[in-house]
């Protein structure tokens, strides 16, 4: 068993899935996003910019002298990064060189101005991830400025250096982007990565087109799989394209993320076929508040007392045969559950014995929120718990009277562990180290909607 899990969890990572081509969700990183990325990634751009530059060779005197030369410093100055329709990202960056030429008598030290250009393309990878690409790099110098101390150089001299370092750095900065460029695309990679649902479930989102980009912003539309015991949850055929509508969210989010109807549905079967939405509740027999006994049953039931002359304790097991429901409108998710309640008794023998089994049919209002990477949820009763008797193996059962003792022992257990179980949360697309902060949740009719900051920890 474990082994054919192993290799069905290997399949869906080298395949793409099967009627699992329609995006369940669609994630919108904005202008903010490529704001912070340019704050972030002025630091790791100085570093890829400290490159080795070979010896120059002094023809001035009679012998041919190679001369070291040495990147001291560079400071990014400015860097910004911005959206171009149907393309990718461009990329302007400015910064300051600062170089010393190991000279006899005398090193000289200068400091080189370079604008630095390129553009990237963004795409979809084969397995299904964003894939950035430098498709034209190019560098523009100025004069260089001799530092103190240096100003005995002769210009011809100058000339010749500055050319030799900038034949260098022509060539090794774009390399530099494309080294950049090439780690970034490892990290995207980690969007595909299984991430746990619960003990033995998973989640896995991949890219299903082309990005659409736009000079506002880049959308990814992703597919969601679940899977149990390895094997993806599938829906009905009938599931429907997914689209984001504009503008939605909050103005200024670094990251816009819908939620289907679709994604919320697959998450409930996942539950329902796992068994996670079963419960068992018990009382203590010698606790003075327990109503789950026998002797308390007698009151309402005859039958029950006339079996049970002793008090003994009963058992509520809760097993949901049906998908839970999850409805979104405007500004209100709500969840309707429909369980078969069984009420058992413990015999003398420590067996338990089938009193009666109740359909249940409760309604909640669903409360979404994120924490980190997580989608998290709690729940409440709305209205009533209704029950109607599905059996009896103790004769007739008045239902009002029933109604009244289980749903005050039924409600505070469900809520507990329905919210223990939300709380877990399911994990929304994220790369490794990367988070959501300041996130706000906007439920709209047959999807929801969650405007986001970003925060990436090294």
């Amino acid at each position: 068993m474990a082994q054919a899990c192993r290799l069905g969890l290997l399949l869906a990572l080298l395949l793409p899935m099967a009627g699992a081509s329609l995006p369940s969700t669609v994630v919108r990183l904005n202008k903010a996003m490529l704001s912070y990325v340019s704050k972030m990634g002025r630091a790791p751009l100085q570093r890829a910019l400290q490159v080795t530059v070979p010896h120059f060779l002094d023809r001035s005197g009679e012998v041919l002298q190679p001369t070291r030369v040495q990147i001291l410093n560079v400071q990014v100055l400015r860097l910004q990064l911005k959206f171009v329709d149907d393309f990718g990202v461009r990329l302007f960056a400015a910064a300051n060189f600062t170089i010393k030429v190991f000279r006899v008598p005398e090193p000289l030290e200068l400091v080189l101005p370079v604008v630095l250009l390129a553009d990237a393309r963004v795409d979809q990878g084969s397995i299904g991830t964003p894939v950035v690409s430098v498709s034209s790099c190019f560098s523009l110098f100025n004069n260089a400025i001799v530092l103190d101390g240096g100003h005995s150089v002769a210009p011809a001299l100058l000339v010749r250096v500055q050319k030799h370092i900038r034949a260098v750095l022509r060539n090794k900065m774009c390399l530099s982007v494309s080294n950049l460029v090439q780690g970034l695309n490892v990290h995207l990679g980690t969007l595909i990565g299984l991430k746990p649902v619960g003990p033995e479930s998973q989640i896995r989102y991949f890219m299903v087109s082309k990005p659409v980009i736009t000079k506002d912003y880049i959308a990814l539309d992703i597919n969601a799989v679940l899977f149990l015991l390895g094997k993806p949850i599938v829906l009905p055929v009938n599931a429907t394209r997914f689209t984001l509508p504009e503008p939605v969210g909050t103005t200024g989010a670094m990251a816009t993320v819908g939620l289907s109807q679709d994604l919320f549905d697959s998450a409930l079967l996942l539950l329902q076929k796992a068994g996670s939405l079963n419960m068992d509740i018990t009382g203590q027999l010698n606790s003075d508040d327990n109503l789950l006994t026998t002797s308390v049953l007698g009151r309402i039931i005859p039958e029950v007392a006339r079996q049970f002359p002793e008090p003994m304790p009963v058992v509520l097991k809760v097993r949901l045969g049906g998908t839970p429901v999850a409805t979104l409108r405007t500004n209100n998710a709500t969840l309707r559950l429909q369980p078969l309640v069984e009420v058992l008794a413990s015999a003398s023998n420590s067996a338990f014995r089938s009193l009666f089994s109740l359909d249940v049919a409760v309604n909640l209002s669903l409360q979404l929120s994120v924490d980190k990477v997580k989608l998290q949820g709690t729940t409440s009763v709305l209205g009533e718990v209704k029950l109607t008797v599905a059996s009896s193996n103790v004769g007739f059962i008045d239902t009002d009277q029933i109604q009244a003792l289980v749903g005050n022992v039924f409600e505070k257990p469900l809520l507990d562990h329905l919210n223990a179980l939300l709380g877990m949360g399911v994990a929304l697309p994220n790369v490794v180290n990367l988070r959501y902060v300041s996130p706000e949740v906007f439920v709209h009719k047959g999807y929801v909607v969650i405007s986001s900051g970003l925060f990436y920890q090294n």
